[in-house]
């Protein structure tokens, strides 16, 4: 088991979205919906595997456009936990496109960034809504990590907001 580096370092946001749990679930875990949210804002997750068990593997590619032209950045991690419609717990590494971890330097990631994280999703039934706890550990609140999150669960809002009836 991979410890997790910089464990006192960590993100944690709390949203409450307008839709159940099951559907909440399945935004994390279908790669279809995945895609479609995850990433900060103008970023594009054209690659997203993943074997949703317990031992089980994940894959991402995230593309943006940068001020010095197109970025492609691939992470890997393995299922710690999986409680259907309750918990997803994941490490997260960055990587090569075939699943090898990278340091983070080798990245281009700066010094002291942490090689293995660990990402925790909490969700609980609000009366028919969800309130979800993610905390990234590894990852300092005031990192540009923190943004990202932030607005990938904007975009998240609003695609829930979209397959509403």
């Amino acid at each position: 088991m991979t410890e997790i580096d910089g464990a006192q370092d960590a993100v944690v946001i709390e949203r409450t979205l307008d839709a159940p749990p099951a559907l909440v679930w399945q935004m994390w875990t279908d790669p279809e919906h995945f895609k479609a949210w995850y990433g900060p804002t103008g970023a594009a997750i054209p690659v997203a595997r993943m074997d949703v068990r317990v031992g089980g593997g994940r894959l991402v590619c995230m593309e943006m456009q940068t001020p010095n032209g197109p970025m492609q950045m691939w992470f890997t991690g393995e299922y710690r936990e999986v409680v259907e419609h309750e918990r997803l717990v994941y490490t997260e590494s960055m990587s090569d496109e075939d699943g090898n971890a990278l340091s983070p330097v080798a990245a281009g990631m700066p010094e002291g960034h942490p090689m293995t994280t660990e990402v925790r999703v909490e969700l609980m039934d609000v009366g028919g809504s969800t309130r979800m706890v993610m905390t990234h550990r590894g990852i300092p609140s005031d990192s540009p990590g923190a943004a990202g999150w932030e607005m990938a669960f904007e975009k998240l809002a609003a695609y829930l907001e979209e397959r509403r009836p």
